[in-house]
């Protein structure tokens, strides 16, 4: 692939290579803006085919995080870690005290905290070389795993979704199909089944929908038929791009809203979906409540301000289904709208964020 060529298509101020022949370590850092303060961004773990792959990740949601920090409210900018290797067998106390030396040599830059592959405890190993890393374990004052904030936000953009669409938001009335039994889609399926909704349920490893299933009554549906389930909510909590050309006309739902990444395929996927009469919640605004929650370690981290601030999501995807409406745009281009907005606004009135900067503002 042509780097340069897409670093400047796409708006990135930097992107960093590293690598550390004794741990094996090789790890991509694009930080997409710094107009609101550090890049803030997963640390992902995954066995790429190849490093063109990685690249292409780690452009595509660094870019991905500025919007949404900007549309979460937050004071801080866009980035993405891809580290190539297999989670399973390629992690060692050696390679992460490594990246996290190579994370404090960018001065601040960027903030790591945890992605597919990686956890808490490979946090806690980063924090050993720096500073610049937030989702430590709990019991040393961290906010842990984001993965159960992710749903309570998504669960809250949901209340939005219903509210605008049918004018209530009990959550009884209406039935989900939840793509992904893993770590977000866990969380969530457990707090629709406490407000009494119909769930069901689908993840590639099926001990996770048994899970599901005997611990909160959700049924299972396989893999190849979710897409078909006739369900108010389509809520994917796994991969990016499952909403594309050949599941779309297979949707049989009124609403998209879940905490994956990169749901749509494209962005003209999001316009058909408003063709269609099905309304879609934005991922990146209604995804950011792990995002909200592990940037309060930056200021001193409880769960009580992270509920509060989690809960912002409903208004933020009520405002975003409002401008849609009122200017009859697609949610997608009315949640970009809002985010540009405020990259605009507010990075005129900040200092330009540099390495070695102390501002921790968020």
């Amino acid at each position: 692939m042509n780097l340069f060529e897409s670093v400047g298509r796409l708006g990135h101020e930097q992107v960093v290579f590293f690598h550390h022949a004794e741990s094996g370590l090789r790890c991509i850092i694009a930080i997409h803006s710094t107009r609101l303060g550090p890049a803030f961004g997963g640390l992902r773990m995954w066995p790429y085919v190849s490093e063109d792959d990685a690249v292409r990740d780690v452009l595509k949601h660094s870019r991905g995080m500025t919007y949404k920090a900007a549309i979460a409210g937050l004071d801080l900018g866009g980035a993405k870690a891809v580290l190539i290797g297999n989670p399973e067998t390629d992690k060692s106390e050696a390679l992460f005290r490594a990246l996290g030396r190579f994370i404090h040599s960018l001065g601040g830059r960027y903030i790591a905290c945890e992605d597919v592959g990686t956890s808490s405890d490979d946090m806690e190993l980063i924090r050993l070389e720096t500073p610049y890393v937030v989702g430590v374990p709990e019991v040393n004052g961290g906010s842990g795993d984001p993965s159960r904030f992710t749903a309570l936000g998504t669960l809250h953009g949901i209340r939005a979704c219903l509210e605008f669409k049918y004018g209530h938001a009990d959550l009884q009335r209406v039935s989900f199909a939840v793509q992904g039994a893993g770590q977000v889609g866990y969380h969530l399926v457990k707090l629709l089944r406490a407000h009494g909704a119909k769930v069901f349920v689908t993840d590639i490893a099926e001990d996770r929908v048994e899970q599901v299933v005997d611990e909160f009554g959700a049924e299972a549906v396989p893999m190849s038929q979710i897409y078909d389930v006739e369900a108010t909510v389509f809520s994917p909590c796994a991969l990016g791009a499952v909403i594309n050309e050949d599941t779309l006309p297979r949707l049989r739902c009124e609403i998209v809203a879940g905490g994956a990444n990169n749901q749509l395929e494209s962005d003209e996927l999001g316009t058909e979906l408003e063709r269609r009469g099905i309304l879609y919640a934005p991922d990146y605004a209604i995804n950011a409540g792990g995002l909200m929650s592990s940037a309060l370690e930056l200021q001193g981290y409880s769960v009580a301000r992270a509920e509060r601030r989690v809960a912002r999501i409903h208004g933020i995807i009520a405002r975003i289904l409002e401008l849609a409406s009122e200017e009859k745009i697609p949610t997608w281009q009315a949640a970009q709208k809002l985010a540009e907005a405020r990259l605009a606004s507010i990075s005129q009135t900040k200092l330009p964020f540099v390495a070695g900067s102390t501002s921790r503002a968020v």
